[in-house]
């Protein structure tokens, strides 16, 4: 289990925030909790795209010097659709792969289904 920091820059009054994911979220709130985040800032997989925390660049770097792995914000984008279709977060090395299979897939089906109803 792994837990990902992305590497996207979102403006957020005087804040910079990145998204913190995690194979699983027992291992994501480990992790806050030992860079001193509140649990009252998990964003939920019910309201949001999925399990993470939003955090500034100073938690950030807390983040990676205790062994969190950096990853763009497309592979995590990635990773965290994953999670939602199939359970599992995947890894960053075949996560664009994914996605571009995945969404071939699916555009694939609703052509196939589109020229089924002519």
């Amino acid at each position: 289990m792994t837990v990902y920091i992305d590497d996207m820059r979102a403006s957020y009054g005087r804040f910079i925030l990145c998204h913190m994911l995690a194979s699983s979220d027992a291992e994501l709130h480990e992790m806050a909790g030992r860079i001193g985040l509140s649990r009252k800032l998990w964003q939920r997989p019910t309201n949001t795209s999925g399990s993470h925390y939003d955090i500034c660049l100073s938690k950030r770097a807390m983040a990676v010097a205790a062994g969190a792995v950096e990853v763009t914000m497309r592979q995590a984008a990635a990773m965290n659709a994953r999670r939602r279709v199939t359970g599992e977060l995947g890894t960053p090395a075949d996560a664009l792969d994914w996605m571009r299979h995945y969404q071939a897939t699916r555009r694939a089906a609703r052509n196939n289904h589109e020229e089924h109803q002519d």
